[in-house]
């Protein structure tokens, strides 16, 4: 076949033709970055810099220089944020934008396989799995490999999706990264790869394609096939990649790959916000760009315009620490603004009572509720606040991980204690013997009809049952006569979880480390009460999750609900006021990552984003007083990212009760 190749336009020599008035939108630094146009680039991008104006602009100053927009490709982390770049960039030069090609790096990969997957051996029929339908196919494999049968529980087809798509995109096998980060799995090895092995063999044979495959073979291809490398190189001359630092190996290769013929590339991303290691992201991806592209030009963008100067001072100092990072040293024109504050309460409930009470101070003095946010490093960090927002009737939306109320270990563990509180309690008794081996809907519902009366628990022993589930009511009856016997809520949740953690292990096999630490933390809260109806009450009480259950409703429609929020998904957002909860050493970096450098750093970013989603008011605060299940009451220090900077750059706040 032969082949006839369309030039571009020839680009206009002189700027006389822009219409934009770029020096006066832009400052020097993003102006270089949108004036550069040709070999590679790499614009660091500082927290509230500006990225996304710069990458609109360069859009159109592209255009606005003759380049046909379809020669223009801009890859993103969401279609959102493509489209609504190319909607700005269309509004400055009058819509000529349409043709630009945007997306994310699975909708491009899925044009290209589409267009031309049949160089490659791809039918053009093929299908693309969505997460449900990919695992939908691994529960079918595993169902046929009679996995689903074994007498110890295998794991469930979205955990056997995760670990293959996490080995994909960080590039290593499904055995090492079952090592490293499924070590529950080792003995299941094995028939693991087995499944791995038939998912992949169903997928060739019925021209499917997961979200990973879409990426896989559009990196094969271009490695492989090199006409097909360089048509693609000639149809997207210049190329632009939003967040480079969350890129993870495959996406990366892409680029390089796609960038190969022209070298006319323009990443932008900031390696202090580099956090999502856990999902395959590869922080060195943004570190090495140069090395990869040769004579790489380095902008970096370091005027912010969110924050104010003491807390992108505090931002700086935390950053400065890291052994490899990019020099930069955000600036703000705007006031200096107050500093910082570091709180040190006594406990947690102190720490909760201090967030709660300045929160409606806050909105008393005109701040919407809606523009406030608590960040915390892990979600069970905020289960203690949650109870106190509860009870001062401040709404609020939780974003990333449940809601403290909502996570079934945490029900699971309050039903044996709802029982005893109230033995009618038909719902919380299903949920128990539900968690029994061998009892299912209708077993449980003969054995709640042969138990009804003031004590029932006292009458499990006797129920007519053979075998495992005889041991197992035996067993239950055991340890909810020895809660009932208690009037210590501590002591009843401690008798609980005891019991409990072996069904934990069981129910939850997949994940329950991570439940483990919810129920160590639920201990503690239930450690502070003298009565196991007040317990319950407030848990209870907490709103659900789809609504703000009535409390303050009217109000919550007029000004919003605070927002509490991981750092992880707070990333991209900011507010006039921030409290970074629990910043103290061994909760804020995690334990887990402390003998890991690479981790420990992946710590020290996050704390740097949560530092910069404040634009007004920044508050750490952390609690002296740590309960510790294991050793009791220990030290509390604040978090190593902040216990030795100048003491210049936080204001020391002490709590003090009002006598």
């Amino acid at each position: 076949m032969k082949r006839y190749t369309l030039r571009g336009e020839p680009r206009p020599a002189d700027a006389t033709h822009f219409r934009i008035p770029y020096a006066e939108a832009l400052n020097p630094q993003q102006l270089e970055a949108v004036t550069t146009l040709d070999g590679p680039m790499l614009v660091v991008a500082g927290a509230g810099s500006g990225k996304t104006r710069t990458l609109v602009y360069r859009v159109a100053r592209l255009v606005e220089s003759g380049v046909t927009p379809g020669q223009i490709l801009l890859l993103t982390f969401t279609r959102k944020a493509a489209e609504e770049m190319l909607r700005r960039a269309s509004g400055l030069v009058g819509g000529s934008c349409a043709q630009v090609a945007g997306g994310t790096f699975h909708s491009f990969a899925h044009q290209c396989l589409r267009r031309y997957g049949s160089e490659i051996g791809l039918a053009p029929t093929f299908t693309i799995l969505d997460r449900g339908d990919s695992e939908d196919v691994i529960g079918l494999v595993r169902g046929e490999l009679a996995l689903d049968r074994k007498e110890r529980r295998f794991p469930r087809k979205r955990t056997l999706g995760a670990i293959f798509s996490m080995a994909v995109n960080k590039g290593t096998t499904v055995a090492d990264l079952v090592a490293a980060d499924y070590p529950q799995f080792v003995e299941e090895l094995e028939d693991l790869l087995r499944v791995y092995d038939r998912y992949t063999e169903f997928k060739d044979a019925k021209q499917l394609l997961d979200y990973d495959d879409l990426l896989v073979k559009l990196r094969n291809a271009l490695a492989t096939n090199a006409e097909l490398a360089a048509r693609l190189g000639r149809q997207y001359r210049y190329l632009m990649v939003d967040e480079y630092q969350d890129t993870n190996a495959l996406q990366s290769e892409i680029v390089r790959l796609l960038a190969a013929p022209h070298a006319n590339v323009m990443v932008v991303g900031d390696d202090a916000q580099s956090i999502y290691g856990f999902r395959g992201a590869d922080f060195r991806n943004i570190l090495d760009f140069p090395r990869l592209f040769p004579g790489t030009r380095v902008i970096t963008l370091d005027q912010n315009y969110r924050s104010t100067p003491s807390i992108l001072d505090l931002a700086n100092a935390v950053i400065n620490r890291a052994p490899e990072k990019y020099t930069k040293n955000l600036f703000s024109r705007r006031a200096a603004g107050e500093r910082p504050g570091l709180v040190q309460a006594l406990t947690e409930p102190e720490q909760s009572r201090f967030v709660a009470q300045r929160i409606l101070e806050l909105r008393e003095e005109g701040v919407p509720l809606q523009d406030i946010a608590v960040l915390f490093r892990s979600s069970f960090h905020s289960f203690d606040l949650e109870l106190e927002l509860g009870r001062r009737d401040i709404p609020f939306v939780k974003r990333g991980g449940f809601r403290f109320i909502e996570t079934a270990h945490v029900k699971d563990v309050l039903a044996h204690l709802r029982v005893i509180a109230n033995p009618a309690d038909a719902v919380a008794w299903n949920r128990i013997l539900l968690l029994l081996e061998g009892v299912g809907p209708k077993k449980s519902g003969e054995i709640r009809a042969a138990i009804g009366g003031p004590s029932p628990w006292e009458r499990l022993a006797d129920v007519r049952v053979r075998g495992q589930i005889a041991a197992e009511l035996h067993r239950l009856a055991s340890l909810l006569g020895e809660v009932a016997r208690s009037t210590n809520p501590g002591e009843q949740v401690s008798r609980v979880l005891a019991y409990y953690q072996p069904v934990l292990r069981r129910v939850y096999r997949d994940d329950y480390p991570k439940r483990e630490r919810d129920l160590e933390h639920f201990a503690t809260i239930a450690e502070r009460y003298r009565a196991t109806g007040a317990l319950l009450a407030d848990m209870a009480l907490e709103p659900p999750t789809d609504s703000v259950g009535g409390i303050l409703a009217a109000d919550a429609a007029d000004e919003g609900l605070v927002t509490l929020s991981t750092i992880h998904s707070a990333k991209g957002l900011e507010w006039h006021t921030v409290f970074v909860l629990w910043a103290a050493d061994g909760r804020f970096p995690s334990p887990y990552t402390v003998g890991d450098d690479a981790d420990l750093e992946e710590e020290r970013r996050l704390m740097y984003v949560a530092i910069t989603r404040a634009k007004d008011l920044l508050y750490l605060t952390y609690p002296i007083e740590i309960y510790d299940r294991g050793v009791g009451v220990i030290f509390g220090k604040p978090s190593r990212f902040v216990a030795d900077l100048d003491e210049s750059l936080l204001e020391p706040i002490a709590l003090v009760d009002d006598e």
